[in-house]
């Protein structure tokens, strides 16, 4: 697998979290160029668009911009690249979901600009990372793009995460969960990172390691509060704290160490009937339990877990994904196990054996939940 016993870390430039800093954006962009060029997604274009071209335009700098709506396609990255460079921009940036920044980082690559990347929920840990996911027109699944570099700068204004619907920051809290887990997994087969992929393969480092590992603790221990603050729309510590975790330390861990089995899980609900009707970070969560079922993990460790679950809202069962467990839906998560992150995994893996954890791990959530509604 190796060509060489060298580890790797990567991570953007530069990290800025608080509340208002999205208004203070000329102080971060300027520096890297007074013509800047950005895609931002629909729902705050019309608004975001307006406000930042009139903060540009008193710093006597040129704010272009784009909105981003439907699939992030290989035509639309062509279609925006094309743009930017007619608009002789000399900085890109990236406002809004997973997709809009994907588009955005893919953009700075091919035209070789400065990128920050600004978003608006904090659902996902894909902003920090330097790689794109790619659909087609049909919504299914492509390619992926890896980059050289991360962005400059990801730029995290708290209030907008705080305004956020608090469904997405607590799908988040269920894929920064996973890192930990699957680093562990990672690290103990010495399977590589997403670190420079046309020079590695690397191994990963004893500090995305512990990143992993403080990302675990930090959402067990605010992740609670950080939800009510979000419902009431108030920046608190324990919020702040949480989106950090959920962007930053989650980020830099799985792309530093590597995904497993909680992902190809994730990939395997997707492709089931009504699979994309939950939200990436939601059905990573499963996927947690999932492999946590299948390397006979403590039962403490897996209690807690799903007590936590339960407490934010995060879903135990395939009912609370919105999926049907039958024979086939299980067919579907397990299919092709030895070509998926499963091979991650320490331990033999077929199908039989991812479904069998499935298995368990939904009738693990069933009683929980069940012996949780009796004790109310």
């Amino acid at each position: 697998m190796y060509t060489t016993s060298s580890i790797a870390f990567g991570s953007p430039s530069r990290y800025i979290q608080g509340p208002g800093e999205l208004y203070r954006l000329p102080c971060h962009s300027l520096p890297l160029g007074d013509r800047v060029f950005a895609v931002i997604d629909e729902f705050f274009f019309e608004k975001l668009n307006r406000e930042l071209k009139e903060i540009y335009e008193k710093k006597g700098a040129a704010f272009i911009s784009v909105p981003y709506r439907g699939e992030i396609t290989k035509s639309t990255i062509d279609e925006k690249a094309s743009v930017a460079q007619a608009s002789a921009t000399e900085i890109m940036i990236g406002i809004g979901g997973g997709k809009t920044l994907d588009t955005a980082k893919a953009v700075a690559s091919r035209l070789q600009l400065p990128l920050i990347i600004i978003p608006t929920s904090a659902s996902t840990d894909a902003p920090t990372s330097a790689m794109s996911i790619i659909y087609n027109d049909k919504h299914e699944h492509d390619d992926v793009y890896y980059y050289r570099k991360n962005p400059d700068l990801v730029l995290v204004d708290s209030q907008i995460i705080a305004d956020a619907p608090v469904r997405f920051l607590v799908s988040g809290m269920g894929d920064a969960i996973a890192t930990v887990f699957e680093a562990r997994a990672s690290l103990h087969t010495n399977s590589p990172n997403y670190i420079n992929q046309d020079s590695g393969p690397y191994r990963g480092t004893r500090t995305a390691s512990a990143i992993a590992e403080l990302c675990y603790r930090t959402i067990l221990e605010n992740g609670h509060m950080a939800k009510i603050s979000n419902e009431k729309h108030v920046v608190t510590e324990s919020l702040e704290a949480v989106i950090e975790a959920n962007i930053l330390m989650s980020g830099l861990g799985f792309e530093n160490v590597g995904c497993s089995a909680a992902h190809a899980v994730h990939n395997g609900l997707s492709a089931c009937p009504n699979g994309n009707k939950a939200l990436h970070g939601e059905k990573v969560a499963f996927g947690v339990l999932c492999q946590l079922a299948a390397e006979n993990a403590p039962q403490k460790m897996i209690r807690r877990l799903m007590k936590f679950y339960l407490n934010v809202g995060l879903p135990l069962t395939l009912e609370d994904l919105g999926i049907t467990p039958t024979p086939d839906t299980y067919e579907i998560i397990a299919a092709d196990a030895l070509q998926t992150e499963w091979i991650r995994e320490p331990l033999h893996v077929n199908e039989e054996i991812v479904k069998a954890a499935v298995i368990t791990a939904q009738e693990m959530g069933l009683q929980f939940k069940l012996r949780h509604s009796k004790s109310i």
